[in-house]
């Protein structure tokens, strides 16, 4: 039985890590790397200000741009290692993208990097990582 293993990537260091990691530790399962595109992020960074940019079109351009690097980088991590693994963009937030796409194609597994941010309950796990092992529907692995 063929396995597949989601990996969600964002080009943080802790995502390269957790994609070398399922990479090494699933060698004969299907790899899918996921890049989210957060709707809601468009809200911040088009409005107008000193920060703010130009136009919610703009925002959608420059985020799809860098969501293709971001999945063009895991495709060439992965031909590294004599791999190929598939590739998925969505326009959700990235925990609900997560959780739905593995409900959603029977995903085996989820190999997800953890983010160091502040406050109590982030000091283990980054918010999307807890949101994850909360929510999904398989094993999670949490690649520190």
């Amino acid at each position: 039985m063929s396995r597949t293993v989601l990996v969600p990537v964002d080009g943080s260091p802790q995502a390269d890590a957790a994609l070398e990691h399922a990479l090494s530790e699933f060698p004969d399962a299907e790899i899918v790397a996921l890049t989210a595109i957060d709707p809601v992020a468009a809200g911040y960074a088009s409005a107008p200000g000193p920060d703010g940019g130009g136009y919610p079109g703009e925002w959608v351009e420059q985020a799809n741009e860098r969501a293709d690097w971001i999945l063009d980088e895991a495709v060439e991590t992965a031909a590294d290692q004599d791999r190929e693994i598939d590739t998925v963009r969505v326009n959700d937030r990235p925990a609900r993208a997560i959780v739905d796409y593995a409900e959603e194609e029977a995903i085996d597994h989820i190999v997800i990097g953890s983010h160091g941010r502040t406050g109590v309950t982030r000091v283990l796990l980054g918010s999307v990582a807890e949101k994850v092992v909360r929510r999904s529907p398989c094993p999670v692995t949490v690649v520190r």
